[in-house]
């Protein structure tokens, strides 16, 4: 009753903004749905358009492979890392199975797998890299990203395969159906699942909580009994998986496997993120926020666009919510009982 009523105490000399601040720590989602919320009303007021089901519906196919990156990406950020090669394993994952399965004549099945075997084995590497050899994870995917790019470019020579020369398959992530006024693709429907899936896992498993204690704190994480380098090696390995599938999703999405496909993708998985909520210093934050953090991308880019916005001020908008984000990130982070 004591530590009750000293709580109590404390609360009440709180002022609002600390209150704010104290709320917004606890529930990172917040903020995200805040901003997502008054997007919404702001852009369909400017063009009534963009709140239709056609353009909501291709708001979200957009989102699809950026929101899918997003969960491997905030896996890493939770331990307190980054991941600058989201989008070149991606591409090598979709190529070499795309070009088996043009070439080889494998089964689509067997080309998914082969991806996201890729995707754990570029996820391997990278985890071997940041727990074995102890190098910085910036480091770390930087360097990875030029090396994964390279053997993508080298095993295919720059070429592209088209969606009539893949099995039905790897096209089917792509393919929609119809939902009342909406139309549905089902790599909309994989990333929803892949995000109840892995959120289930940080948040009701000891997986989950090992993840969070070794961002908040790895020392404290070690002295607790926690296998620090075990706990970011699996992180490494699953965020790999993840950009395996979204690898599939990418030729749903694109109608092709390209090279040149999500050239932008390691800066937006990074700021779906970032806006979503998730502390770049590890040990707080939510997939929620993150899938929000990537609706709010998309809306503002789709919502910019339908109000006649230059290209230019969409980026603009973008890097002003990231920066936005990260100093409200800093401020909650100074919370004090």
């Amino acid at each position: 009753m004591t530590t009750t009523a000293a709580e109590e105490f404390a609360r009440r000399r709180q002022s609002p903004l600390q209150r704010v601040q104290h709320l917004l720590h606890a529930h990172p989602a917040i903020s995200p749905l805040i901003v997502l919320f008054i997007a919404f009303a702001v852009f369909s007021a400017l063009n009534p358009r963009f709140a239709q089901p056609a353009s909501l519906s291709l708001l979200l196919q957009q989102v699809a492979v950026i929101g899918a990156l997003a969960v491997g990406q905030t896996l890493i950020i939770l331990t307190a890392g980054i991941d600058l090669s989201v989008g070149a394993v991606t591409i090598l994952a979709m190529m070499v199975a795309a070009k088996l399965a043009e070439g080889s004549g494998i089964p689509g099945a067997l080309a998914v797998l082969v991806a996201v075997a890729l995707g754990v084995l570029a996820g391997l590497v990278n985890g071997a890299l940041v727990t074995r050899i102890a190098l910085p994870p910036f480091i770390v995917t930087l360097g990875t990203l030029s090396v994964f790019t390279a053997i993508g470019l080298l095993y295919t020579s720059g070429q592209s395969v088209q969606a009539d020369e893949l099995p039905a398959l790897l096209n089917w992530t792509g393919e929609s159906f119809g939902a009342g006024r909406w139309r549905i693709t089902w790599g909309v429907i994989l990333v929803v699942l892949l995000y109840l899936g892995v959120g289930f896992a940080l948040a009701n498993t000891a997986w989950g909580r090992h993840v969070y204690a070794v961002g908040d704190d790895k020392e404290a994480a070690r002295l607790a009994g926690i296998r620090v380098d075990r706990v970011l090696l699996s992180v490494y390995v699953v965020a790999g998986a993840i950009y395996g599938l979204t690898a599939w999703i990418l030729i749903g999405r694109a109608g092709a496997a390209s090279p040149n496909a999500i050239t932008d993708a390691n800066l937006e998985s990074i700021t779906a993120v970032v806006i979503g909520g998730t502390s770049l210093f590890g040990g707080r934050g939510a997939l929620l926020g993150t899938l929000l953090g990537a609706l709010i991308v998309g809306a503002f880019r789709s919502g910019l666009s339908l109000a006649g916005v230059d290209d230019q001020y969409r980026v603009l908008a973008v890097g002003l919510l990231v920066i936005t984000a990260v100093g409200v990130d800093q401020w909650i982070r100074r919370v004090r009982a």
